[in-house]
């Protein structure tokens, strides 16, 4: 059965190259943003209904979640769909890629499942960017009894390995009072200004944190008139660190350079977690190679050095490798010099290269999950978890 799974698995997979690229492009093509991915869940499960998969909506409670599951053995494999995406930047970071890919590698795996004693879930996942959807899923007990949770990620190039940060997701609101500015400026306390010293104390604290703490936000409201002092302010950031352990001594830090804006203005400040926090990636190595050397297999290359940074990048899917093995390579879309995040990145995430990175991606999960279930010492270890 072994020799006998590349050419399986992987034609398996092209034969529903259509379906998939159709997929991944209808998603790009009407992108919904975290939490409200109504359509987009929709569209993914309905693929997997269609193709014989039992599909549970609403998962764990969450309205754009979804648990789509094939076959009926004692190897539990969680292949995770993302589709949620970027306000006003659409699918800048390929989540339709992500979503195509899943579902591609489900596909090719359900008809193996009995025979490699597999049962295959699409686990759709809402609120990657910012929401932790992943984590509200782990919290409610959707990750229990998996034994294995993956998926591949579009970035500019081929990376093996992820090393995301952990991170922390903040609402900052400073609350004073409005004012006409030229006729009674002194009766006002500025919350704009209160953003403001708050950037000063975090630029000139930037200098003193570790190389592994990234620190970075916008100020989303911050008054409506020029001839009136802004009574309200508000603004969205981000912590980022190497661990959780980390993140917590940087917060604290980063909190009191808000606290110096409240103090300087007079304005009272409120600093609100917007999800629980990400944590860092925890990487299964047998499970990794066995990704590199099926997408080797197919021709990919996998680079280091700068243009593979997006492998720093925060993924709930973090807080889910604590506890479940699991890998998050990155698989290239020929995007340079676009990279994730950029409005050219989201024009990648459906051209050419990107519909290549569907079918090979999920070619390359597929022949992984496969590799793993028929392999006597790696199939032990993850059903036992020694």
């Amino acid at each position: 059965m072994t020799r006998e799974l590349r050419p399986t698995v992987s034609g398996a997979v092209a034969a529903v190259e259509d379906r998939l690229v159709a997929l991944s492009h209808d998603l790009h093509a009407a992108p919904e943003v975290a939490w409200e991915e109504v359509r987009s869940s929709a569209r993914v499960a309905g693929e997997l209904a269609d193709a014989g998969f039992d599909v549970q909506e609403r998962w764990c409670g969450l309205d754009t979640a979804f648990l789509a599951t094939a076959g009926g053995g004692p190897l539990h494999v969680a292949l995770c769909a993302e589709y949620d995406a970027l306000p006003g930047l659409g699918h800048a970071c390929g989540h339709n890629v992500i979503a195509a890919i899943s579902v591609g590698a489900a596909l090719a795996l359900a008809p193996l499942a009995d025979d490699l004693g597999l049962t295959v879930h699409v686990a759709g996942t809402p609120a990657e960017e910012g929401g932790g959807g992943k984590i509200e899923l782990l919290d409610r007990g959707g990750f229990d009894g998996m034994h294995l949770a993956a998926l591949v990620h579009p970035g500019p190039v081929d990376v093996a390995e992820a090393e995301p940060y952990a991170v922390s997701h903040s609402r900052v609101s400073y609350e004073g009072r409005a004012a006409h500015a030229a006729a009674y400026p002194e009766r006002g306390l500025n919350a704009a200004d209160a953003f403001t010293v708050a950037q000063v104390a975090l630029g000139l604290l930037r200098q003193q944190l570790p190389a592994s703490v990234r620190v970075h936000g916008i100020v989303t409201e911050a008054g409506t008139a020029p001839n009136a002092i802004p009574g309200h302010a508000e603004g969205r950031w981000y912590v980022r660190a190497s661990d959780l352990d980390e993140l917590a001594e940087v917060e604290q830090r980063v909190r009191r350079c808000f606290e110096a804006g409240a103090l300087a203005t007079g304005c009272d400040v409120w600093v609100e977690p917007e999800s629980k926090p990400y944590a860092s990636f925890r990487n299964d190595a047998e499970l990794t190679g066995l990704y590199v050397t099926a997408a080797s297999e197919l021709g990919r290359t996998f680079t280091t050095g700068p243009d593979a940074r997006m492998n720093r990048a925060s993924t709930d899917l973090g807080n889910v490798s604590q506890v479940v093995p699991s890998i998050h390579p990155y698989i290239g879309i020929d995007s340079l010099p676009a990279v994730n995040h950029q409005a050219e990145f989201a024009e990648a995430a459906a051209a050419p290269a990107a519909d290549v990175a569907v079918v090979q991606g999920g070619q390359a999960l597929a022949l992984t999950v496969a590799r793993a279930a028929a392999d006597d010492a790696i199939r032990t270890r993850l059903l036992t978890g020694r």
